[in-house]
């Protein structure tokens, strides 16, 4: 053998033994893209300066929210409770779920691709100063002050634990929503903000966050969506979800048997 083949069988041999090495070895899967909103981290508003800070141990705020706590431990088991615990799903499609009988259309997966986009990522824009407050105030949430039935698992309750009180991530997420739909269809935004109102009240109905974190959600949502009218992109994409949703109300919509239903749960307050 001529020493030019020598060398290639070398080369050979060791591309054959790196195969062998790593066969059977997994290929970790790529990283999604990180998502982006519509702001940038210079234009979000310093929501620490408007959103008051969270209530402390022994002051009017705290025992207003623990008051609530023990009295909402009596709706376990009514359909206020039931409605808490659907309104859990703080997904896109739970959320835009939830609003369908406001909305007078039955969402599905795959409808409203445009509005669904919008709200992702208009709620990436809530979630980076939502989590910023809880950081910051590191607030309990009423379960773990005093003990009291909520309406998640155990498993669900134990993973809440290490994520603070204040302000209400869910709340936030669906105030946001509750916003642009109220922008997009006018005409039924009683509606849809008392549904999105409702949307957090659940979150004070399952024992898992207090009063005051649930207002803390709307106020940072407010202020976060007033900020996002100075995107050109959020303003052109709210208008191309305004279009769809449009075309989808004039052809079917409708209000189903259930919405009578959630009427009636809705038509008074759980406290």
């Amino acid at each position: 053998m001529s020493r030019d083949l020598r060398c290639v069988a070398v080369v050979l041999l060791g591309i054959v033994g790196a195969l062998r090495a790593t066969a059977g070895q997994s290929v970790p899967p790529a990283r999604p893209p990180a998502r982006t909103g519509y702001l940038t981290p210079a234009q979000l508003p310093d929501v620490s300066r408007i959103v008051p800070p969270a209530p402390t141990a022994g002051d009017a705020r705290f025992s207003a929210d623990m008051a609530i706590f023990r009295a909402t431990r009596a709706l376990e088991g009514t359909p206020r409770w039931a409605m808490a615990l659907s309104d859990d799903n703080v997904s896109t499609n739970g959320i835009l779920g939830a609003f369908s009988c406001a909305l007078g259309v039955q969402t599905t997966t795959d409808t409203l691709p445009r509005l669904r986009a919008l709200l992702g990522r208009a709620n990436v824009d809530t979630l980076r100063p939502a989590l910023a407050l809880k950081k910051q105030y590191q607030h309990l949430r009423p379960f773990q002050v005093e003990s009291g039935k909520v309406c998640l698992s155990d498993r669900g309750r134990t993973a809440l634990e290490s994520d603070p009180d204040y302000p209400s991530g869910h709340t936030t997420a669906s105030w946001e929503a509750g916003l642009i739909l109220a922008e997009i269809v006018p005409e039924a935004s009683s509606e849809i903000l008392a549904r999105a109102r409702a949307f957090g009240e659940s979150r004070i109905v399952c024992g898992v966050h207090n009063a005051s974190a649930v207002e803390a959600g709307r106020l940072t949502a407010t202020v976060v969506f007033a900020a996002q009218h100075v995107s050109a992109e959020f303003r052109a994409d709210v208008d191309a979800a305004r279009e769809e949703l449009t075309a989808l109300r004039a052809l079917h919509a409708d209000r189903p048997e259930r919405c009578k239903d959630e009427a009636a749960t809705l038509a008074s307050g759980p406290f």
